[in-house]
């Protein structure tokens, strides 16, 4: 998001989310949250019932059929069900998506991102 569309924005893993970010949640600050049945399932749900316990309206990403979070979200993009290797990957293309629309809505030319370092450097 930051790239794209130059908004602030942080990723956060759930276990840190208790350590000073979750003092800024409100009704009015934008949270998404990814929580997959995985590993990090339960970890991430808490961090979902605080962000609503701080009156935020989240944003979920989660799995299709989980209807615990669906219902505990302000909205939910439902991912189809895949094998575990790949949910991580399936999860980033709505929030490559989000940052790409923000970016059009503001008005900014997505396929040129000012200030973008080269990631690729010649000996």
């Amino acid at each position: 998001v930051k790239e794209v569309s130059y908004m602030h924005s942080e990723g956060i893993l759930s276990g840190e989310l208790k350590h000073g970010p979750l003092a800024l949640e409100d009704e009015n600050m934008p949270c998404v949250l990814v929580v997959l049945k995985d590993k990090t399932y339960e970890k991430c749900h808490n961090a979902l019932q605080q962000v609503i316990a701080r009156h935020c309206r989240p944003i979920t990403i989660c799995e299709q059929g989980d209807e615990d979070v669906q219902s505990m979200s302000f909205r939910s993009i439902a991912l189809p069900p895949v094998v575990d290797c790949l949910k991580c990957i399936l999860a980033i293309i709505p929030l490559q998506l989000l940052s790409f629309h923000l970016a059009v809505l503001r008005g900014l030319d997505v396929d040129c991102p000012r200030n973008l370092a080269k990631s690729v450097t010649t000996e």
